[in-house]
């Protein structure tokens, strides 16, 4: 795991109560929306930021993501996008 970016991310992170995750059907895309305007999501944030629920350590995060994916070694891309979702306000 990146310790440098898992340190700047929440312990149980969760999405911030001023933002709303949706589907856009019409974009066939997540996006993040709050007051000011919408962020689109790529799928990787978009599936990082779906388990951002105050339920889930950020290992839990990876081990669900890497299980689902078939997949090893994406730890440092999720810390990262949680330390930045933390950054911008996203998560608390």
């Amino acid at each position: 795991m990146n310790f440098d970016a898992a340190l700047h991310a929440p312990a149980l992170p969760h999405l911030s109560r001023r933002l709303r995750l949706q589907y856009e059907s019409a974009q066939t895309r997540w996006v993040l929306r709050d007051p000011e305007g919408t962020v689109q999501l790529n799928d990787s944030a978009a599936e990082i930021l779906r388990r951002c629920d105050g339920r889930h350590t950020v290992a839990d995060i990876v081990s669900e993501l890497e299980a689902l994916f078939d997949t090893q070694g994406i730890a440092p891309q999720v810390c990262a996008l949680i330390a930045e979702g933390t950054r911008r306000g996203w998560l608390d």
